[in-house]
């Protein structure tokens, strides 16, 4: 069960679109695997909606003039909450399952065209023996060649946003990252397995964001494949663990 979500104003600068490109994909991800955050960006965007209208009325109360009703398209300014929510939501049959998902395929559908070499992306990945399904809003991010460090291999996805990296991370079986803290932030999506730390145990479709207030050790007895966005190396705290600082950043 999902015990971990973003925040209540997480996801409104998800509605609004005000997250960097990296962090929407990632909260994008969780919503797709959490119905209760589902429920809650419909609810945060019928509240804008409601508000944009309402706004759009007192213009017209203020003033007299009918024509400011389409000098103001509500519609327009509403389209990047409406593109991105709508596909999640499924309000065509108030499920939010499966035309949602049809919905996010349309948006994310990648143009074919012979004349252009497109990057290769993926919609499923093979771990440890074992196919794991991708979330849609990843459909048309390239994915990089993996990277393996004793029980830790790491993929980039291909999206320029600044400084900060999204990464597929996988744990094997048994495997831990040494006691560390962060330089910047680190969200962390678990698409698969479980593993745990000094602050719970976290299944998958839990959402943690981390930063340099947070010391921990992710443990994982069965492995687990995770989605994350760092916007710095990781800085290992503890004994001989310190040595390994200049390579924090396989993790970053």
């Amino acid at each position: 069960m999902i015990k971990h979500h973003p925040t209540q104003a997480l996801l409104k600068d998800f509605v609004s679109g005000d997250l960097e490109a990296s962090v929407a994909v990632l909260v994008a991800s969780h919503i797709e695997m959490c119905a209760v955050c589902r429920g809650a960006v419909q609810a945060l965007t019928e509240q804008a909606a409601d508000e944009a209208f309402a706004a759009v009325s007192g213009m017209q109360s203020s003033t007299g003039n009918v024509d400011l009703m389409w000098s103001f398209d509500p519609a327009e300014n509403l389209a990047d909450n409406f593109d991105a929510e709508e596909a999640f939501l499924g309000q065509g049959n108030g499920c939010g399952d499966g035309s949602a998902l049809a919905m996010i395929d349309a948006i994310t559908e990648t143009p074919q065209d012979a004349r252009i070499v497109l990057p290769q992306t993926v919609t499923e990945i093979e771990v440890a023996g074992k196919r794991i399904s991708l979330p849609r809003s990843l459909k048309s991010i390239a994915l990089k060649e993996w990277q393996g460090m004793g029980k830790l291999s790491r993929a980039r996805l291909a999206l320029d946003d600044d400084e900060r990296r999204m990464s597929l991370l996988h744990i094997d079986k048994g495997g831990s990252v040494p006691t560390h803290t962060h330089k910047g932030f680190e969200i962390t999506l678990l698409l698969e397995g479980s593993f745990d730390d000094e602050m719970g145990h976290y299944v998958a479709g839990d959402f943690i964001w981390l930063d340099g207030e947070h010391t921990h050790q992710p443990v994982t007895q069965d492995g687990c494949v995770c989605l994350t966005v760092s916007s710095d190396a990781i800085h290992f705290t503890q004994g001989v663990s310190q040595i390994l600082n200049p390579i924090g950043r396989f993790i970053y």
